[in-house]
């Protein structure tokens, strides 16, 4: 079944951003915008961007007094797992993601580097869970046109905390053309 009609049929790749089409059924996934870290012949996965939980770093990790990030949930499985993204090339065992966007590495230096006043929060992203795709998976979901994949990752938006309300809006947006319009649909149509 194809829940909606559009002609961007682009690959998904690692670094991608994938949005939700507008009138996405599943509510773990309602106007989402999530970074794509790993596509490849075993599966995907990557985490919502725009989806903030009730609670800080600190309230979960310890160590982290002060800090005050903001932890994302990153998507419906595994949601007792952390990770984060960041902006620091420097973190030992750190994947690139793209120029200037990687995810994970040593949690113990980047906690030694807040505890010394060397980090700066928007510069981190912090996720409980993630979204997962199996073999084929996402490719089928995308031709069903579940997703829109877009290759404008900016990494301005995806770290501003005070931006994730906006950011499927924007992202939607930023893509042109018949995209400026699906940007602007309510959530529910009926109340069109």
């Amino acid at each position: 079944m194809e829940y909606f009609n559009y002609d961007n049929k682009l690959n998904p790749k690692k670094g991608c951003l994938l949005l939700s089409e507008p009138f996405l059924p599943d509510p773990n996934f309602e106007r989402t915008v999530v970074l794509l870290c790993e596509h490849n012949e075993e599966g995907s996965f990557g985490f919502i961007m725009n989806k903030p939980s009730l609670v800080t770093v600190e309230d979960i990790m310890e160590d982290m007094d002060g800090f005050g990030a903001r932890v994302f949930i990153g998507g419906p499985v595994q949601q007792n797992t952390f990770h984060f993204i960041h902006k620091n090339p420097e973190v030992e065992g750190a994947v690139k993601i793209l120029d200037g966007i990687y995810w994970g590495g040593n949690f113990e230096q980047v906690k030694e580097l807040i505890q010394l006043g060397k980090v700066k929060r928007g510069d981190y992203k912090f996720f409980v869970g993630y979204s997962g795709w199996g073999t084929e998976q996402l490719s089928e979901e995308i031709e069903t046109g579940s997703w829109i994949v877009s290759y404008k990752t900016n990494s301005h938006l995806l770290f501003d905390d005070g931006e994730h309300k906006e950011l499927w809006k924007s992202a939607v947006k930023s893509l042109g053309g018949r995209f400026n319009i699906y940007s602007n649909y309510p959530v529910d149509p009926r109340l069109n």
